[in-house]
């Protein structure tokens, strides 16, 4: 009797201790499983339908982003030389060297048949045909973000300075990007929005929540959509859908079709030694742990910068080693620090503004942007201007005469109110 009664005691404790073994084993599987494959390592990928259960979550992170698990195909050969191995570690900018909790991200060559792959995000409206439509490469590509809502905005740019038609020669397409709205609105405005594109072939939009922290996400979709459909453009300007621009003095006074087009090229309204905003209550409050340095490297003001064609793969490229900020202009000035590219002075402070400019024909036909204009004031100026643009500068002065609305060495016009 005490014999069955050991017997089954050893049993048990057998099978207890076996059982004890199995799960000990599943834990430790499961611990590591994220670390042996990209496919299971914790970063969200989150569309629009997903964002209001962790929109929070999605745009607070920096250290865990979806772009870090893209998969690129052959990025151009004047890609940084760090980027262009099959595998690298990813890691998070740093000017002083890398920091560490860093996940590692896969650049993959000779991928999806030698294109670049889309990104994280599926595109729900897209022109991938757009920059073939004419037999010669468009010069300049526009990259005017906008919101779906802004749809007076857009079609009073389709009007100004986006109209695709203006400039024939050397020519340049405009593409408005968006991400997606969630509720019920958000459906309404889908409907809308894709009835827009259908009439005018103008927008690109991806599957990700449309908000302020996810401008640098919507930015990298416009760079990536250059790099992967219209990497033969010459220049490509980013650009916000409350500006005015001038595209004509844009495109033959600063860039000039006449000769070669540039590389590495990044040029804007250049904020050099600007250091992070940490005030809480502020629109770029910037954390200490997602960016600890005190200054920023060099970047141009995300109200409109020009960068030549060929940066649009290397930044692109860059950003999959850079961890998000949403801070898009800054971002893109850490990657374009990576690279190693300084961004360049405009020829004068005035061409370029992150603020609005008093309105005059003269000092109009010598810029390229001013900020915060409401659809009615864009038509109305960009017609005033077209209208006066051959003697912009010129204002009656007494008994008649006339006089130049220029300054001694012709840089920066007198202010005269609506000349």
């Amino acid at each position: 009797m005490q014999w069955r009664r050991r017997r089954c005691c050893t049993h048990a404790a057998v099978f207890y201790l076996l059982s004890l073994l199995g799960l000990v084993v599943f834990l430790v599987h499961q611990a590591w499983l994220p670390r042996l494959s990209p496919l299971h390592s914790g970063v969200p990928i989150i569309g629009a339908g997903e964002a209001h259960t962790a929109k929070t979550k999605w745009n607070s992170s920096s250290q865990h982003s979806a772009w870090r698990l893209l998969i690129v195909a052959q990025l151009n050969s004047g890609v940084n030389a760090n980027l262009s191995s099959h595998k690298k570690e990813s890691t998070s900018f740093h000017p002083g060297g890398p920091r560490s909790g860093n996940t590692t991200a896969t650049i993959a060559e000779g991928e999806l048949d030698g294109r670049i792959s889309p990104g994280p995000f599926p595109y729900t409206i897209n022109e991938p045909d757009k920059c073939m439509q004419d037999r010669q490469a468009p010069f300049l590509v526009l990259l005017i973000a906008t919101e779906a809502r802004q749809v007076e905005a857009r079609n009073a740019i389709r009007q100004t300075w986006g109209n695709e038609s203006a400039l024939p020669a050397p020519g340049f397409i405009r593409l408005f990007l968006l991400g997606k709205t969630e509720g019920e609105l958000g459906i309404l405005q889908q409907r809308m929005l894709v009835a827009e594109s259908q009439r005018y072939h103008d927008i690109l939009q991806q599957d990700f929540l449309d908000s302020y922290k996810n401008l640098t996400i919507k930015t990298l979709m416009g760079m990536n959509w250059v790099a992967a459909h219209c990497p033969q453009a010459s220049y490509v300007m980013k650009t916000d859908s409350d500006m005015f621009v001038n595209t004509e003095y844009l495109v033959y006074k600063l860039l000039r079709p006449e000769i070669k087009p540039k590389k590495n090229y990044f040029t804007g309204n250049n904020m050099r030694g600007f250091g992070p905003n940490r005030n809480k209550n502020s629109k770029w409050y910037m954390p200490p742990e997602t960016y600890p340095e005190d200054k920023y490297p060099t970047f141009c003001s995300g109200t409109g910068y020009v960068f030549s064609g060929d940066l649009a793969s290397k930044i692109y490229g860059a950003s999959l080693n850079v961890p998000r900020l949403h801070l898009e202009d800054v971002y893109v000035g850490v990657c374009l620090a990576t690279l190693g590219i300084e961004p360049t002075p405009p020829a004068n402070a005035f061409l370029f503004n992150h603020w609005r400019v008093s309105y005059s024909s003269c000092k109009y036909s010598h810029l390229i942007t001013s900020h915060g204009f409401q659809p009615n004031e864009l038509l109305k100026y960009w017609h005033h201007l077209q209208n006066n643009k051959h003697n912009a500068c010129v204002a009656k002065g007494r008994g008649g005469r006339t006089r130049s609305g220029m300054q001694r060495g012709g840089k920066f016009p007198i202010n005269f109110q609506k000349s």
